[in-house]
């Protein structure tokens, strides 16, 4: 016990020392009394992502949109997504309660290989589309059907991404690519997301502030290995709330609890960003909340209430201009043409 803690102690002492990337997005899965699932998570960047919503219905035909080699797919289920730079799904639930976060990895290292290629910004859409359940997804992408290609974002960053995948029964995945390799940890013990280190260090740290106990200390900065202890402590902690309202009232305090104030700057960390939105995706119900950090009001959408039937347009809410939105708003959403993937400039 006492070289399992000075070894934890030690990965701490590296980790809080070690310069890595800090942008900074926090996923957790709570479980409520009545037996329903709630992802809640953080979007923090350093800049305007001009995130949308969006409905896909099924049926629709897609490519990884990278090249003629690009892997090909039929969507089987419906969708509602948060996009990002308009080029990217970031988060998202299907009509099956099946939800996808990505959020950045600076370790992130997809190889190469010969495979059919698949946008960095089309992963969380894939799944979305391909998959009912985690395990589904799990043993779909333990066949590594693609390869990866990850384009620089606005402002010459790495897309270095994970993937968390969860369903309506709380099963969780967190899915990575280290060195060149596909890591999958499956597990329903798997609540809690943050970015580096990569999801095995991020465990072990955590285990050290287990051992303390939340109500001794814990830790309060913006890095991401104190935010994923703060949010495991809070999210096994937190009542099980059998009435829904207080259910997705307490899925978003867990993670305002994790997110960096808006506006927040450190001279000394220049790449901590700030919240800029939150999401709950309460996988029973099949309503997705969104919360801007620059408007007063949550809104959220009923998948029930969309049509994602074959025959369905694609249709989008515009959030481009900050609209103020409060309540359920899917009779907001227009047609649109779908957006393209992340991809090389040419």
């Amino acid at each position: 016990m006492k070289k399992t803690r000075i070894g934890l102690l030690l990965l701490l002492a590296i980790f809080m020392t070690s310069p890595i990337n800090s942008d900074a997005c926090t996923r957790s899965l709570y479980k409520a009394g009545d037996g329903r699932f709630l992802t809640s998570r953080s979007m923090d960047w350093q800049t305007d992502l001009h995130s949308n919503l969006w409905v896909f219905p099924r049926g629709m035909k897609k490519d990884g949109g990278i090249d003629s080699k690009s892997i090909k797919w039929t969507s089987k289920y419906g969708s509602l997504t948060a996009s990002a730079f308009r080029a990217s799904t970031a988060d998202g639930m299907n009509e099956k309660g099946l939800v996808i976060n990505l959020l950045y990895l600076a370790e992130a290292d997809y190889g190469k290989s010969n495979k059919p290629t698949l946008s960095a910004g089309a992963w969380g859409q894939y799944v979305l589309d391909n998959y009912a359940t985690v395990a589904e997804a799990v043993a779909g992408l333990r066949k590594a059907p693609f390869q990866i290609i990850a384009p620089l974002l606005p402002g010459d960053i790495a897309a270095g991404i994970h993937l968390s995948i969860s369903d309506s029964q709380g099963d969780s995945a967190i899915v990575e690519y280290i060195g060149g390799k596909l890591i999958i940890h499956h597990s329903k013990k798997y609540l809690v997301m943050t970015n580096s280190p990569s999801f095995d260090q991020q465990l072990s740290l955590n285990a050290y502030w287990q051992e303390l106990g939340g109500l001794t200390m814990l830790p309060g900065t913006n890095r991401a290995s104190d935010r994923f202890a703060r949010a495991s402590y809070y999210t096994i902690s937190s009542p099980p709330f059998k009435d829904e309202r207080m259910a997705v009232g307490a899925a978003f305090s867990i993670i305002r609890n994790v997110s960096v104030p808006l506006g927040f700057r450190d001279a000394k960390k220049p790449n901590i960003a700030t919240t800029l939105w939150r999401s709950v995706s309460d996988q029973k119900s099949l309503k997705y909340y969104f919360e801007s950090t620059t408007s007063p009001n949550i809104f959220w959408v009923d998948l029930h209430k969309l049509d994602l039937s074959t025959t369905a347009q694609t249709k989008k809410l515009d959030l481009s201009n900050r609209p103020i939105f409060a309540g359920e708003v899917s009779a907001k959403f227009v047609p649109a043409t779908p957006f393209k993937w992340l991809a090389p400039s040419k």
